[in-house]
């Protein structure tokens, strides 16, 4: 049977590494999450958007998250002139702000690869009924595959 391939954006890894005691749950809900994927349950990806994001993080917290990464078996998509033209689409379409087109690239490069779901604690800008449903409409008038966007409590 194929797995899930899950795309991780940023904000999966960084909770994965959070100490704030408020973020306990999202935190374990991150790491079980993590260690499936470890496991070899599903399939895990990332992307040259999530290198970008990371290396605005400091010193000390860029090690973590290429520690952390390099604990997993992840596949890395790169960003490409199909990833920045659907992600536009995003954008252009009212899903995601312009401000935030990153947020559409984490979304374009986890369709345009055919991950079977986005993984993300963005509740702002992924993670929200508008975009779910948005990314699935734009995806289906490009025929594009649709993704389903979860936050990592979905899985479990």
């Amino acid at each position: 049977m194929k797995k899930l391939k899950f795309y991780l954006d940023t904000s999966v890894l960084n909770f994965a590494l959070t100490d704030k005691p408020e973020l306990a749950l999202q935190k374990k809900a991150t790491v079980d999450l993590l260690d499936e994927i470890r496991q070899s349950k599903y399939e895990g990806c990332i992307s040259d958007q999530v290198f970008i994001e990371i290396e605005r993080a400091s010193p000390p917290e860029i090690e973590a998250l290429k520690n952390l990464i390099n604990t997993l078996d992840l596949e890395v998509l790169t960003i490409n002139k199909e990833t920045e033209s659907l992600a536009d689409k995003y954008v252009s379409e009212g899903l995601i702000p312009l401000k935030y087109r990153e947020d559409a690239l984490h979304i374009a490069i986890a369709t345009i690869n055919e991950a079977d779901l986005i993984v993300s604690w963005n509740f702002e800008h992924i993670v929200k009924m508008k975009t779910k449903h948005g990314v699935i409409a734009v995806n289906t008038l490009l025929g594009y595959k649709a993704v389903e966007i979860i936050s990592p409590q979905e899985v479990g």
